[in-house]
């Protein structure tokens, strides 16, 4: 993303509505409130007319992804301005979004990973007579950042990024990166690997693509929590880009709207006849292959991780909203449906690909539709 979007949507950000710190409405029969902050950032509009409020009002709580931070601020802007509706989205993460759902604090979270099954049987406490579901909404790729004085293009593969992150290769002029880079003056600069520091859906991810295609150089199981030695950390997917930026030798993964301001992003070589930058078109050509694996009204999905396709990044991330199917908060559902069926419109969806994130296949969003009508 170029800086002056980031500067338009960090502006607009500032003008969103205050939200008090006595929020009351929360999901799933619970009373328990929070004190979280959103804001509002957009380069795209819809009108109100697009947008069915349906008796939605007042306030909602919800957390999670960082990752999806950005359409989350730009759709709240459009919503919030036709229907009156106030949405704190926390953006703490993944892993604090599911637990503040599953501990029924929020209306709905936000995760880069589908629930586990343990996660499934804790929200049937908070979800009365049902259980919490994945709704996939946002599509995008995981940049692999860096900052390299002298290199703007960069190529690495699955093996070299594998060693890179498990502090197996340690400077800039390695032989293997040397190999994938021949017309790149790769310094002797030692490499400063960043990684998350909060459980997050984007580590899950990034580490199950290393998983998945070099098994050999990536041994750990994978997860949210980082597992791998050495390296630093950084909150959220803003903490990592601003430690890339500010770092020589950096590199870090997070998704592609962080990219730019002095952080650039790596191709991966995937072994199709030329390397593959992250772009919402790339990681939609991957994304489009998706599986839906849940069962029920459960929409989660088995991304290929190790695609050799033209054109298709394999290191993506689908970020799902989870909320109950059923048991719902009566006053929080109105608002929660209308919110998560504008985001899911074609007005919604459309407005992901102006903020470099991936629209959601239309064969699986026409199910996400059609699965939001029944909530309860």
């Amino acid at each position: 993303m170029k800086l002056q979007r980031k500067n338009r949507l960090r502006a607009l950000s500032l003008g969103a509505v205050a939200v008090s710190g006595a929020l009351a409405l929360t999901a799933c029969g619970s009373d328990d409130n929070g004190n979280n902050n959103s804001g509002g950032k957009s380069t795209a509009s819809a009108s109100a007319g697009s947008i069915k409020c349906d008796n939605a009002k007042g306030q909602l709580l919800a957390d999670g992804s960082s990752a999806q931070k950005n359409a989350i601020d730009a759709w709240v802007k459009a919503f919030s301005q036709a229907c009156g509706v106030q949405i704190n989205y926390k953006g703490g993460g993944s892993g604090a979004g599911v637990t503040a759902f599953t501990q029924g604090q929020v209306a709905f979270a936000g995760s880069d990973s589908a629930l586990k099954p343990e996660e499934v049987t804790a929200s049937k406490q908070v979800c009365k007579g049902g259980q919490g579901i994945d709704l996939p909404m946002v599509g995008g790729p995981i940049a692999i950042g860096f900052n390299v004085p002298g290199v703007d293009n960069l190529v690495l593969d699955a093996p070299t990024l594998a060693k890179i992150f498990d502090s197996k290769i340690t400077n800039w002029n390695d032989p293997a990166i040397k190999a994938l880079n021949k017309d790149a003056k790769l310094p002797n600069l030692k490499i400063q690997p960043f990684h998350r520091s909060d459980e997050s859906g984007t580590t899950d991810n990034f580490t199950k693509y290393l998983i998945a295609t070099t098994p050999d150089n990536w041994k750990y199981s994978g997860g949210k929590a980082w597992q791998a030695k050495g390296g630093q950390s950084a909150p959220q997917s803003a903490g990592v880009a601003q430690q890339v930026k500010q770092t020589s030798g950096a590199i870090g993964y997070f998704e592609l709207s962080y990219v730019g301001d002095g952080v650039k992003a790596v191709s991966i070589d995937t072994g199709a006849s030329k390397p593959v930058a992250p772009s919402t078109d790339s990681a939609t050509a991957d994304i489009a292959a998706a599986k839906v694996v849940g069962t029920g009204k459960d929409l989660s999905l088995k991304l290929d991780y190790k695609t050799k396709a033209e054109g298709a990044y394999p290191i993506t991330l689908v970020t799902y909203e989870i909320v109950c199917d059923k048991g719902n908060k009566a006053d929080t559902l109105p608002a929660t449906k209308a919110f998560l069926r504008y985001i899911a419109s074609e007005d919604g969806q459309k407005v992901l690909s102006g903020i470099d994130y991936a629209p959601v296949p239309e064969e699986i969003i026409a199910k996400v539709r059609t699965t939001i009508e029944g909530l309860s």
